[in-house]
């Protein structure tokens, strides 16, 4: 009885011996995606359990379980892969090394600085195209709070096909979120006009330059609003923008008192915006909260477009449009530049979430000088030296107040992470 069972151990510890070295060298090739065990019934595969690669099932062989314990043992060990390429269960290609699951980095993980990169090009060259294809559409339709209400209704149905078919997928409002936003949206309503306003009665090139004074509303509404001490040196960094504003202002070849304020209302507007944004601060993603804002900012341009610029539309507005770039031309321009300006600011949102303060900081400044530097190229604007000048004092005014505002942000967030650790 002893020896047969000693023999018994000793075949199945040949038996053990012989089935190791077998699936060893099966999982040396297995082929990406599965491992299969030839059997009647069952097949086992990689599935993901825990960030392990392993085998969900007992290995079956002739359609009945070996029910050997040390065979198990055997099993469970080996059919852990130390070093095998395979997939989830989704088929997304995964890494597997030293019996663990490393899922494949995407392209954005592999190279930020280059989608960073590719955001901030983006940006500038939505930012660019809309400037451009806006003013040419004044000039020949001179309708500026039309042209405004245009801009915001293409935005609204983009937003509300995006909703319908779930990217992104509406977040609800209710009644106290609506009354947070209403402000922000008619300070974002009354800023846009004006700004379209401006671009209308003026060069593109002016109107950003007098709008490069906005950061000096929002040091002042800080200071004497919100009732923030804003520090002495960034009060003397936004010297420069002062005086190089004026200095262009007063040689400016395209100068009228109607682009002038406009360009100034449309900065006091944003910078009120800006302290009501605050205010409503929620868990509503970006996304949603720009849709919303600009939805009810419609509702606040239409009644002035109609006011306003109603009667002169209907008697020859339009006939004179269609008259001098044709019907087609005349639509495919409002449909383009309200796709433009939706496009540019959500495009605006998404770079800026990527990037620190300081990068935000010069991003925003380098943009200007973008907008700047191709209207003048593409429109032929004539500037007087003094003008050239004062316009690069006034940008370099506001790199300026722009780096030192993001160095002190960046030191009150180290601060807060030292205190809360």
């Amino acid at each position: 009885m002893a020896s047969i069972s000693n023999f018994s151990l000793i075949q199945q510890s040949r038996f053990s011996s012989f089935l190791k070295q077998k699936i060893k060298s099966s999982t040396s090739s297995i082929p990406r995606g599965s491992l299969n065990v030839n059997s009647r019934t069952n097949s086992s595969k990689f599935l993901p359990l825990s960030n392990e690669i392993m085998v969900s099932k007992r290995v079956k062989f002739s359609g009945k379980f070996l029910k050997s314990p040390r065979l198990n043992e055997i099993l469970d060990s080996e059919f852990c892969v130390t070093r095998a390429a395979a997939a989830d269960a989704e088929g997304h290609e995964i890494e597997v090394a030293d019996g663990f699951a490393k899922p494949s980095k995407s392209f954005a993980e592999r190279f930020p600085a280059l989608v960073t990169g590719f955001f901030f090009f983006a940006w500038y060259f939505l930012n660019v195209i809309f400037n451009i294809l806006n003013k040419k559409v004044y000039n020949y339709f001179p309708y500026p709070y039309f042209v405004s209400a245009i801009h915001l209704l293409v935005g609204v149905v983009y937003c509300l096909i995006s909703w319908a078919v779930g990217l992104p997928k509406r977040a609800p409002i209710d009644k106290e979120l609506l009354g947070l936003l209403t402000p922000v949206a008619l300070c974002h309503a009354l800023g846009h006009v004006m700004s379209n306003v401006s671009f209308a009665a003026v060069a593109v090139s002016f109107t950003h330059t007098v709008k490069a004074l906005e950061p000096f509303f929002n040091a002042a509404a800080s200071q004497f609003v919100l009732g923030h001490q804003i520090p002495l040196p960034l009060w003397l960094s936004l010297a420069p923008v002062v005086i190089g504003v004026s200095m262009a202002s007063m040689t400016e070849l395209s100068f009228n008192w109607t682009g002038f304020i406009s360009a100034m209302i449309s900065n006091i507007s944003f910078t009120y915006r800006s302290i009501y944004s605050k205010k409503a601060m929620t868990g509503m993603d970006s996304t949603n909260i720009y849709a919303y804002i600009s939805i009810i900012a419609l509702l606040v341009c239409l009644p002035p477009a109609i006011l306003i610029e109603g009667p002169q539309l209907m008697q020859f507005g339009f006939k004179e449009a269609i008259a001098k770039v044709g019907l087609h031309k005349f639509l495919s321009d409002l449909f383009w530049i309200g796709m433009f300006y939706h496009l540019y600011n959500q495009v605006a949102t998404n770079t800026l979430e990527r990037v620190a303060p300081l990068t935000h900081a010069v991003g925003n400044v380098l943009k200007r000088v973008f907008v700047i530097g191709f209207s003048i190229v593409v429109f032929g604007n004539k500037i007087s030296r003094q003008t050239a000048i004062g316009t690069a004092i006034a940008i370099a005014g506001v790199a300026i107040y722009s780096l030192i505002k993001a160095n002190m942000e960046e030191k009150k967030r180290r601060a807060a992470q030292t205190h809360a650790s």
